[in-house]
């Protein structure tokens, strides 16, 4: 089952064309302290730097996936990418008004944290430079000002999840939230419940702590026997679910927001029943690219109103597909 919105399907389509040829590559920032891409071929407009912070920890490989994307069109557009994250909202406004401090030409930030983020947002606009958001914080966005937001609509992402289990016929789902506070992962799990005609119980484990976190999923799945169905929020999450169900001995379905290789493997092995795709490196690239064109050419990518990247449910049947692009890091 797949969904779709048709403006991100064009910009998806041209971003495809745009790309073809291209690679990027640099190091990884380190504890959440800024570092800098750029270089290569790149168009004839005058060098741009742009930012991006998001609400990453560390080890989430969606992150690298979003990277993946903006480096290319950084590249692509002759932009110097900076790329700085923290989990936690105070440090991550923080570091937002480090770029701010440095006159970037361009902010792309997460508003998973939005109380924390929303008066560095608008000092960034109030300063004049452009702001996008990505991922998630969709509904806070425009009223802070930023030219536009990228990302999956995350209520309409968790109704799909609930959707489908119905066809599966579970009963009673666990929604496994690794980010207490996130509202993104609030909102998928809310959506989840909306349409799940079964019951719902959300479980807050520390998501950077990966054992703890197959513990504490472990240890629910042998207290509540019932449990036929476990939803993770991100992809790391679903091995460390499929390692608890083991644990257990429980006989519950898988399910994850997300991909990555292992994702995909465990699709095919039929360790996990289905992903939610939002296309991350969708979201970095055009984050950038969008940025790049409101400065040399004045468009607003979606008129200003989200561009939705997902959701996409994919299930073993769309592994080929998948194998070769998930390696590569761009899905």
């Amino acid at each position: 089952m797949r969904r779709t919105r048709t403006t991100a399907a064009l910009l998806a389509a041209s971003a495809l064309v745009v790309v073809a040829g291209c690679s990027s590559s640099g190091g990884k920032e380190g504890n959440g302290k800024p570092s800098a891409e750029g270089g290569g071929e790149a168009a004839k407009t005058p060098r741009m730097k742009i930012a991006m912070v998001t609400h990453s920890g560390q080890g989430d490989t969606f992150w690298d996936i979003v990277q993946s994307g903006a480096k290319v069109a950084a590249r692509k557009d002759n932009v110097q990418f900076l790329y700085a994250a923290n989990p936690e909202g105070k440090e991550q406004a923080q570091l937002v008004q480090t770029y701010i401090d440095q006159k970037v030409d361009g902010i792309v930030v997460t508003l998973a944290k939005p109380e924390a983020m929303s008066d560095v947002v608008r000092k960034a606009v109030a300063a004049g430079i452009p702001v996008v958001t990505i991922n998630s914080g969709a509904e806070f966005s425009e009223d802070l000002g930023t030219i536009g937001h990228i990302g999956q609509d995350e209520s309409v992402a968790g109704e799909a999840v609930g959707e489908e289990l119905n066809k599966r016929g579970r009963k009673k789902a666990l929604c496994v939230i690794h980010e207490q506070g996130n509202v993104s992962l609030e909102a998928r799990c809310a959506g989840v419940k909306k349409t799940f005609e079964g019951t719902v119980e959300n479980l807050n484990v520390e998501g950077t702590n990966m054992p703890a976190t197959t513990s504490s999923i472990e240890a629910k799945l042998q207290s509540a026997e019932d449990i036929d169905a476990v939803v993770t929020l991100g992809a790391p999450f679903a091995a460390a679910s499929v390692k608890a169900k083991d644990g257990a001995g429980s006989d519950a379905e898988i399910n994850t927001f997300d991909l990555n290789a292992d994702v995909v493997k465990s699709l095919k092995a039929k360790e996990i029943a289905f992903a939610v795709d939002q296309q991350p490196y969708l979201q970095g690239y055009l984050a950038v690219d969008g940025l790049w064109l409101n400065k040399v050419n004045r468009n607003v990518v979606g008129g200003g109103k989200p561009v939705l990247t997902g959701p996409a449910l994919v299930t073993e049947k769309d592994v080929p597909a998948l194998e070769k692009l998930t390696a590569d890091g761009t899905r």
